[in-house]
């Protein structure tokens, strides 16, 4: 007879639907109106061009040019080229963050959420966090480092030719930087972006974890009754809001990958001189510009990988 403890651990198996669910819920970000999950790719235009990329742009702008306002920022990219211009970016840089990153998060968050509370018996809000920041590491530096760089290449970079001269396009622009630096040069500033998207996410899911635990103890539900939908919403929707406590580290992101013309900004830019020249010419409140925008990307970001998210991965697991 076999010992018990000897018996090997069944392995379960990678749930790699969530890699369409990821993917199609971080497309989602952009509208609710056009879910249509058996029709999700060809509404990406739609989806991800109407809400996200407009705020997105305005954060980058803010973040690039510390002394504008709000206000100026809207006249600014206005300026730049209408309506078209508050999608900069967008094509094919968004597009490809869009697809793949929230893939990524998904799966791997997903995966080590399930560990930490299975193998460590883990509280919801520590397998949350540490979801988070697994997921955030590997958006970083398998996809985001590229696709952040080049749509604040985008957002910075002059648009007027010189002399007339035709302005380069955004994919001339792209191999004109990998031919003069190489793949460091499309990857400039991915470890500013680990540490926003590991703060963030750690943040967004362990504090949206924390409100449902709260949301379950007010309402008297226990650890395994389903949650209210709404519940979920508000939860990822405070998850979302207070996570943004780490925009010091987007300003870090957007002044390492800009292209303004700044001859003050340090030639090869570490995040410790990075930073040094940020507080040294907008001081320490220049680390905050563009935080109003950026809450409204990260929660409504939570409430589609989180709240959303979790909805779906029950509508498609196998029961």
């Amino acid at each position: 007879m076999v010992h018990p403890q000897h018996v090997a651990e069944e392995k379960r198996p990678i749930p790699y639907m969530n890699l369409a669910v990821g993917a199609f819920m971080n497309i989602l970000q952009g509208t609710v109106q056009h879910f249509d999950i058996s029709n999700w790719y060809m509404k990406l235009r739609k989806s991800v061009s109407s809400l996200g990329q407009p705020m997105e742009v305005l954060k980058t702008h803010l973040a690039a040019n510390r002394k504008d306002t709000l206000l100026e920022a809207v006249k600014k990219t206005w300026a730049r080229g209408r309506v078209g211009a508050f999608y900069q970016g967008l094509i094919p840089w968004a597009w490809l963050e869009a697809s793949t990153k929230g893939a990524i998060l998904i799966v791997v968050s997903t995966e080590t959420e399930f560990h930490a509370r299975t193998k460590l018996n883990a509280s919801p809000t520590t397998c949350g966090v540490l979801g988070g920041i697994a997921g955030g590491v590997a958006q970083s530096y398998l996809t985001m480092g590229m696709t952040t760089c080049m749509k604040t290449v985008e957002v910075t970079r002059t648009k007027l030719g010189a002399g007339g001269a035709k302005v380069p396009g955004t994919m001339e622009t792209f191999f004109q930087i990998f031919r003069e630096k190489g793949i460091r040069g499309v990857n400039k500033g991915v470890n500013a972006v680990a540490l926003r998207q590991v703060t963030g996410w750690s943040s967004r899911i362990g504090i949206s974890r924390f409100a449902e635990e709260t949301i379950r103890s007010m309402s008297g539900k226990s650890k395994d009754e389903k949650m209210k939908f709404s519940e979920k919403i508000l939860a990822s929707t405070i998850g979302g809001a207070l996570s943004c406590w780490n925009q010091p580290f987007e300003v870090l992101r957007v002044e390492m990958q800009s292209m303004k013309n700044d001859p003050g900004r340090p030639v090869s830019p570490t995040m410790l001189s990075t930073f040094k020249h940020i507080v040294g010419t907008s001081g320490f409140k220049g680390l905050f510009r563009g935080v109003i925008p950026r809450i409204g990307v990260a929660a409504w970001a939570t409430i589609c990988m989180v709240g959303f998210g979790d909805t779906v991965k029950e509508m498609v697991t196998p029961k």
